[in-house]
């Protein structure tokens, strides 16, 4: 039991880590060596699962993308809207509204699948101090079978 718990913290602790490294290292590259540049929404999906983008400033300015999600989450925009966007110069599909690279939004997916981590690992570690305590206080001659005690001498 206390194996399967354990394998739910290590579960768990890679979907957070699936959640954070991806979106943390976008925005460290972004912040490094982005291109701030402004940008016209072209195409919004009504979920939305995608927001695309013309560049219309900088040496890539006609170019037409996708903004890259943060955390499974893209703002809420218009076709028609203009925004100010940070792309890196060397792939330009990678591409975050600016106020989002700035100061990024709460990750919500990370901080639950961290939430449910510590979890795991609270109850993995009270399950091992209770069966140590309780192997430790159990009588030394050992369990007593069923037999053995419904019989009468």
């Amino acid at each position: 039991m206390i194996l399967g718990v354990l394998g739910g913290f290590l579960l768990s602790l890679g979907l957070a880590l699936f959640f954070w490294l991806p979106s943390q290292a976008l925005i460290h590259d972004l912040r490094a060596e982005g291109i701030t540049v402004a940008a016209t929404v072209t195409g919004v999906d009504s979920k939305p699962r995608y927001v695309k983008v013309r560049l219309v400033q900088g040496p890539r300015s006609g170019t037409e993308t996708d903004l890259w999600d943060y955390a499974g989450m893209l703002p809420a925009a218009h076709s028609g809207d203009s925004m100010i966007v940070t792309y890196d110069p060397e792939d330009p599909s990678r591409v975050l509204m600016h106020s989002w690279v700035i100061d990024p939004p709460t990750n919500l997916p990370a901080y639950g699948a961290s939430a449910v981590a510590v979890f795991f690992l609270t109850a993995a570690l009270v399950g091992t101090v209770r069966r140590r305590r309780i192997l430790r206080t159990s009588p030394a001659e050992g369990p007593v079978c069923a037999s053995t005690r419904l019989t009468k001498p």
